[in-house]
Parts: C-alpha cells; sequence; structure tokens
C-alpha cells in the first residue's frame, strides 16, 4: 500500500484538528439528509483521529503497562442546519479544557466555513474495568499544548 492509499488523519489548523469527511448514503434517512446519529460518529473520527495526529493511537493506550481508555461522560448536539448526501464535510475538534481525568471537547461540523451541528463533550480518561483515572504524564505532555487559552491540565 502506498502513502497514497493511506486514509488521512485530518490536519491541525492552530489548536484546532480538521478532519474531512464525505457523507454517504449510510449515513442519511430516507430523506438524504444525514441522519441524526451519523454526527455522533463524524464527532467520534474528528477526537480519535485528533488524538492520533498528536500521538496518542487507542492501541497504544491499551498496549501501556496500565492499560487505559477514554469514554464520554456527556455529550451535547445542537443540530443547526441539514447535511445531505455527496456533501464534503470538515469536523473542527478543539480541547477546551482538561480537569482530572476529563477532557472537556467542543466540535462542529462544517460545510464550506458553514456550521451544521456542534457538540460540547466531556471525555473521561479511564482504567479497562471503567474507572476514571488521571491521565499519564506522557498523556497530559501529549495533550496540554492543544488546550485552548487559559484551559487547566491536570
Amino acid at each position: 500500500m502506498s502513502a497514497t492509499d493511506q486514509p488521512t488523519a485530518g490536519r491541525t489548523e492552530g489548536l484546532d484538528h480538521l478532519l474531512p469527511v464525505r457523507v454517504y448514503y449510510e449515513d442519511t434517512d430516507f430523506t438524504g439528509l444525514v441522519y441524526h446519529g451519523s454526527y455522533v460518529r463524524f464527532f467520534e473520527r474528528g477526537r480519535s483521529d485528533f488524538l492520533r495526529v498528536i500521538g496518542v493511537g487507542h492501541w497504544d493506550l491499551a498496549a501501556d503497562p496500565e492499560p487505559a481508555a477514554f469514554a464520554l461522560s456527556s455529550l451535547d448536539l445542537k443540530y443547526l442546519k441539514p447535511a445531505r448526501i455527496d456533501e464534503a464535510l470538515i469536523v473542527r475538534t478543539r480541547f477546551t479544557g482538561a480537569k482530572g481525568a476529563r477532557l472537556m471537547i467542543r466540535q462542529s461540523v462544517e460545510r464550506d466555513g458553514e456550521v451544521l451541528c456542534t457538540a460540547e463533550v466531556v471525555a473521561v480518561f479511564i482504567h479497562m474495568d471503567g474507572r476514571p483515572r488521571r491521565p499519564s504524564r506522557d498523556m497530559q505532555a501529549k495533550t496540554t499544548p492543544w488546550l485552548a487559552s487559559g484551559a487547566t491540565a491536570g
């Protein structure tokens, strides 16, 4: 497989991560509009790929001597305008703060700069049995530079 055959993990722009996504038939309801649950999947891809870009892969977390993962404790979506089949969208992700085991995240799905849907997310760093845990120093070192101005870490 050549480098050009690799899927994109998006790119960073300032403190934001931008992930291009295409709307496929499977993402829509019978009207050709994006089904509300598809936005949840788009936002998950944005968060996962932002972490991947900054060096935090899910397999790496699981392979750590103290295996860990992320789970959501809060997800608040606002649907503003519909997206349609075949459209090219951008998932914008920004880490807005961190406290203890929690990472606060603001996301949006955009079409040509127009915001279609927003999400306020709280992700919790957890042990594999589901108990919250503080992020390791390595995790803090990788995420802290990406926290929005004035946000706290640790």
